[in-house]
């Protein structure tokens, strides 16, 4: 609304305003007959004290004929406005030119106590010839045709200007007016706010209807308390807490779509009022419920007065909100935490890979005397770094993540039914006391950047910890060779298995499935990679290595074959103790289980996996045994050998003996009564 102090001045306008204005139009070469006397009935209408609320409103009353006397000047595209003295008392402050069909400003002498000038509805396109008006207060050009502001450089008393439904493209030209307390332009061409920032008495700004689509370059108006921008492009809004004093902005009818392109609004204690209507942001179902959450000072919401009951379910709403919004930066923070320590099992993965690999050329460059290089020595573009996982963060959820560590080497996670475990680590969490309820949801359990062999070792741990795994996922596990699927016949059931090629070279052999259905044929598996397992693919399996396992369990030695059945057996002889008894029609599903394993062919059963640690464990003892062996035989070689020196030397010497024996015998019996008292006298002397 215009200031209180110019409704006077608009009252006195409408009453007195409208009066007989004498004008003659005289050119220079005409005589004095010629002049052109006229009277022009118009009507013309009090605009000082008019709202800015509404973009186009105008309210037009009092009218009265007006008399006027145009006069040429000697440039002709000037007319010069005349009034007679009486006039000049009568309204020596203002003056009313609305309607006038005016492509130009006439030149008004003699009028330098004018404070009001009105040449609103006319087809001016430049504002000139009132630089000498410099009491002039208030100025209104509404609906002309200028295209920039200009002309008002002197008039630094202006206090209200009104350049409304112009052609105007840029705000320019008004450093002067630092007195100005109402601007209004709008319906003209504006595309940026620039140029206002040194009006600091300003405290209405009418921008509507422009071509605006951003509002920023607000800082300077500290006096600033209505701010119009309806009907802009409007999509995003700074710089509007920077002002103090604000209490009214009409936002209505452009293109805001969230309430963080606005979220600085939230920062001004000042808004009382404000309106989003007409903005998507308006068609969403938070909208009240943010806009009062983030701005409780407000009195009014689109037009509308703001009751204690939407304040209340507000607060409510916010609270949930802030609930959601902090379960939600920790969900953020768990899965970036999960991301990170993802990427460094990988890089160990790949450092150990890419180690391994190193070994192994190195081990060839010995035997073929090239030089070895640092198996440590990692080429960078082997590292994965998951990019495809990596998104942009925001500024908090980075500033919390500046703390967390990366140093972790593996990850456990279970997630509905599916139990992850990344890098070798993650295995010992098979020993933990999981419970129940857990342990019995988990039917898939997927293994990432773990060598196979670790696997093949806690297998039975997984069988009895997670009963109901029936889906098994391998990826970057190092599968080579088919003869490591072998190792899966000792779990309970498996249902369906997934390889990924990604660090499992083995599914690049053509027949792998066909070996998977053909090793795992007793646990009747349902699918493999997703593919549907068919009568077909079972047959075709068994004619591919059916032969194969029959040759390799007959050619095996018989202690072999009852070593490597020797388990098979022990379960075969639990399950018949443990079924002992029973009632026939009641089986249970480890029964079931137990039969599955006991169902397991003897062929299939010889094909078996044994894991490069179980294999050099084995050759160490191997090696142990042959050494103990070999000091054994060895000591029984030396003691049979001083054995049979000693048996020699007896047989060289017993001749001699036996002579000295009987010769000795022969002696001690030839005097018998002295022999017996000798062998008394021994017996005597035991006792």
């Amino acid at each position: 609304m215009i200031p209180g102090k110019y409704r006077s001045v608009s009252g006195r306008s409408a009453n007195n305003v409208n009066c007989g204005l004498h004008l003659v139009i005289q050119t220079s070469s005409l005589p004095e007959k010629n002049k052109v006397e006229f009277k022009l009935n118009k009507e013309t209408s009090s605009f000082p004290g008019r709202l800015l609320q509404h973009d186009l409103e105008r309210n037009y009353s009092s009218r009265q004929g007006d008399h006027i006397n145009l006069v040429s000047s000697s440039m002709p595209s000037f007319p010069i406005l005349q009034r007679s003295s009486e006039e000049k008392i009568l309204y020596s402050d203002r003056l009313t030119l609305e309607r006038q069909k005016l492509t130009v400003c006439p030149i008004i002498d003699g009028e330098e106590h004018l404070r009001l000038l009105n040449f609103q509805h006319n087809f001016i396109t430049r504002i000139q010839n009132i630089s000498n008006l410099q009491r002039l207060i208030f100025l209104d050009l509404y609906d002309n045709q200028i295209e920039e502001i200009s002309g008002l450089s002197t008039l630094r008393s202006l206090r209200v200007l009104l350049l409304g439904k112009n052609r105007i493209k840029k705000i320019s030209n008004l450093e002067n007016l630092k007195s100005l307390d109402v601007l209004d332009l709008h319906g003209n061409q504006i595309t940026k706010i620039e140029n206002v920032n040194h009006l600091c008495d300003l405290r209405v700004l009418n921008l509507a209807r422009n071509f605006l689509s951003h509002v920023d370059n607000l800082n300077g108006l500290d006096s600033l308390t209505e701010l119009n921008l309806r009907h802009n492009q409007i999509t995003f809004v700074r710089d509007v807490d920077n002002l103090p004093c604000l209490q009214r902005l009409f936002l209505s009818f452009n293109n805001i779509s969230s309430f963080e392109s606005v979220s600085c609004l939230a920062d001004s204690t000042s808004l009382s009022d404000i309106t989003f209507d007409g903005n998507p942001i308006a068609q969403e179902s938070w909208y009240k419920h943010t806009i009062l959450q983030h701005m409780m000072q407000l009195r009014q919401l689109d037009m509308k007065r703001i009751t204690e009951e939407e304040r209340r379910m507000a607060s409510v709403v916010a609270k949930k909100e802030e609930e959601k919004k902090r379960e939600s930066h920790k969900q953020s923070l768990l899965k970036e935490k999960k991301r990170l320590t993802i990427n460094n099992v990988a890089r160990k993965w790949d450092l150990q890979q890419h180690r391994g690999s190193n070994i192994a050329t190195n081990q060839d460059g010995k035997d073929s005397d090239s030089p070895s290089q640092d198996p440590c020595q990692i080429d960078a573009s082997t590292i994965s770094a998951f990019p495809e996982e990596a998104g942009s963060l925001d500024s908090g959820l980075t500033n919390s993540l500046q703390g967390l560590s990366v140093t972790d080497t593996h990850l456990v996670e279970v997630d509905g039914d599916t139990l992850s475990l990344y890098g070798s680590g993650a295995l010992e969490s098979l020993d933990r006391n999981w419970s129940v309820q857990t342990a019995g949801m988990v039917t898939t359990v997927s293994f990432t950047f773990i060598e196979f062999d670790e696997i093949v070792q806690v297998l039975p741990k997984l069988k009895i910890k997670f009963p109901n795994s029936l889906h098994l996922k391998f990826k970057e596990t190092n599968l080579v060779m088919l003869q490591q699927f072998n190792a899966l016949a000792q779990l309970r059931r498996i249902d369906q298995l997934t390889i990924d090629p990604q660090g499992n070279p083995v599914v690049n052999f053509t027949l792998w499935k066909y070996y998977v259905l053909f090793r795992l044929s007793h646990f009747s598996m349902q699918k493999i990679n997703g593919t549907e397992v068919t009568p077909n693919d079972m047959i075709m399996a068994e004619r591919l290595f059916g032969i194969l396992a029959h040759v390799a369990s007959s050619e095996l030695p018989q202690y072999r074959l009852i070593s490597i059945l020797g388990d098979a057996r022990k379960k075969q002889f639990r399950y018949l103790l443990d079924t002992k008894g029973k009632k026939p029609g009641i089986v249970n599903e480890e029964n079931n289980d137990s039969k599955r394993l006991v169902g397991e062919n003897t062929n299939r059963a010889t094909l078996n996996y044994t894991t490069r640690e179980f294999y050099n464990e084995k050759l160490e003892e191997i090696r142990e045994k042959k050494k103990f062996c070999k000091m054994y035989i060895e000591d029984l070689v030396k003691e049979a050998t001083e054995i049979n020196m000693k048996n020699e030397a007896l047989q060289k010497l017993w001749p001699q003996m036996f002579i000295e024996l009987v010769r000795d015998a022969v002696i001690e019996i030839r005097n018998k009564n002295s022999y017996m008292k000798l062998c008394l006298q021994q017996i005597t002397d035991q006792k």
